[in-house]
Protein backbone atom coordinates (compact mmCIF):
# COMPACT_ATOMS: atom_id res chain seq x y z
CA UNK A 1 0.00 0.00 0.00
CA UNK A 2 1.39 3.42 -1.02
CA UNK A 3 1.21 6.04 1.72
CA UNK A 4 2.90 8.96 -0.04
CA UNK A 5 0.84 12.12 0.29
CA UNK A 6 -1.22 10.77 3.19
CA UNK A 7 -0.17 13.62 5.51
CA UNK A 8 -1.15 16.19 2.87
CA UNK A 9 -4.58 14.64 2.49
CA UNK A 10 -5.08 14.61 6.26
CA UNK A 11 -3.99 18.24 6.53
CA UNK A 12 -6.38 19.32 3.79
CA UNK A 13 -9.20 17.40 5.46
CA UNK A 14 -8.47 18.97 8.86
CA UNK A 15 -7.89 22.52 7.61
CA UNK A 16 -11.57 23.62 7.66
CA UNK A 17 -11.88 22.41 11.26
CA UNK A 18 -8.71 24.26 12.26
CA UNK A 19 -9.96 27.46 10.61
CA UNK A 20 -13.37 27.18 12.27
CA UNK A 21 -11.77 26.59 15.66
CA UNK A 22 -9.57 29.66 15.17
CA UNK A 23 -12.52 31.83 14.12
CA UNK A 24 -14.60 30.73 17.12
CA UNK A 25 -11.69 31.39 19.48
CA UNK A 26 -11.12 34.88 18.09
CA UNK A 27 -14.83 35.65 18.29
CA UNK A 28 -14.98 34.61 21.94
CA UNK A 29 -11.91 36.76 22.69
CA UNK A 30 -13.64 39.70 21.00
CA UNK A 31 -16.74 39.13 23.15
CA UNK A 32 -14.62 39.08 26.31
CA UNK A 33 -12.87 42.29 25.28
CA UNK A 34 -16.26 43.89 24.56
CA UNK A 35 -17.41 42.98 28.09
CA UNK A 36 -14.34 44.64 29.57
CA UNK A 37 -15.00 47.77 27.50
CA UNK A 38 -18.69 47.79 28.49
CA UNK A 39 -17.72 47.61 32.18
CA UNK A 40 -15.46 50.63 31.83
CA UNK A 41 -18.04 52.58 29.84
CA UNK A 42 -20.77 51.84 32.41
CA UNK A 43 -18.53 53.06 35.23
CA UNK A 44 -17.60 56.22 33.32
CA UNK A 45 -21.26 56.91 32.57
CA UNK A 46 -22.29 56.40 36.19
CA UNK A 47 -19.57 58.73 37.44
CA UNK A 48 -20.59 61.36 34.88
CA UNK A 49 -24.25 61.06 35.87
CA UNK A 50 -23.40 61.42 39.54
CA UNK A 51 -21.47 64.58 38.68
CA UNK A 52 -24.41 65.98 36.69
CA UNK A 53 -22.83 65.47 33.24
CA UNK A 54 -24.05 63.52 30.22
CA UNK A 55 -23.95 59.78 30.88
CA UNK A 56 -24.27 58.67 27.22
CA UNK A 57 -21.52 61.08 26.20
CA UNK A 58 -19.19 59.80 28.91
CA UNK A 59 -19.92 56.18 27.98
CA UNK A 60 -19.12 56.79 24.31
CA UNK A 61 -15.99 58.76 25.19
CA UNK A 62 -14.74 55.81 27.27
CA UNK A 63 -14.95 53.47 24.25
CA UNK A 64 -12.54 53.10 21.34
CA UNK A 65 -13.71 54.38 17.95
CA UNK A 66 -14.93 51.04 16.56
CA UNK A 67 -17.19 50.45 19.56
CA UNK A 68 -18.97 53.82 19.56
CA UNK A 69 -21.29 52.75 16.74
CA UNK A 70 -22.01 49.40 18.43
CA UNK A 71 -23.14 50.64 21.84
CA UNK A 72 -26.55 51.31 23.34
CA UNK A 73 -26.70 53.35 26.54
CA UNK A 74 -29.76 53.13 28.79
CA UNK A 75 -30.01 55.69 31.56
CA UNK A 76 -32.27 54.87 34.48
CA UNK A 77 -32.91 56.64 37.78
CA UNK A 78 -30.40 54.58 39.70
CA UNK A 79 -28.43 52.67 37.07
CA UNK A 80 -26.71 53.02 33.71
CA UNK A 81 -26.80 50.04 31.40
CA UNK A 82 -24.42 49.55 28.48
CA UNK A 83 -25.06 47.02 25.70
CA UNK A 84 -22.13 46.50 23.34
CA UNK A 85 -21.94 44.29 20.28
CA UNK A 86 -18.46 42.80 19.74
CA UNK A 87 -16.78 43.05 16.35
CA UNK A 88 -17.72 40.18 14.05
CA UNK A 89 -17.81 39.48 10.33
CA UNK A 90 -21.43 38.37 10.78
CA UNK A 91 -24.09 40.70 12.23
CA UNK A 92 -26.14 37.84 13.65
CA UNK A 93 -23.13 36.55 15.60
CA UNK A 94 -22.44 40.03 16.96
CA UNK A 95 -26.07 40.33 18.06
CA UNK A 96 -25.98 36.91 19.73
CA UNK A 97 -22.76 37.71 21.59
CA UNK A 98 -23.74 41.24 22.67
CA UNK A 99 -22.69 41.95 26.25
CA UNK A 100 -24.37 44.10 28.87
CA UNK A 101 -22.87 45.86 31.86
CA UNK A 102 -24.67 47.93 34.48
CA UNK A 103 -23.34 50.43 36.99
CA UNK A 104 -25.29 51.91 39.88
CA UNK A 105 -25.58 55.67 40.24
CA UNK A 106 -25.58 57.15 43.69
CA UNK A 107 -25.65 60.89 43.97
CA UNK A 108 -24.07 62.42 47.05
CA UNK A 109 -26.41 64.05 49.55
CA UNK A 110 -26.50 67.85 49.13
Amino acid sequence: MDERGQASVELIAALPLLLLTGMVSLQLLAAGYALSLADGAAEAAALARAAGRSAPGAARAALPGWARDRVRVTVGDRAISIRLRPPSPFASVADALAVTSTAAVRRPDP
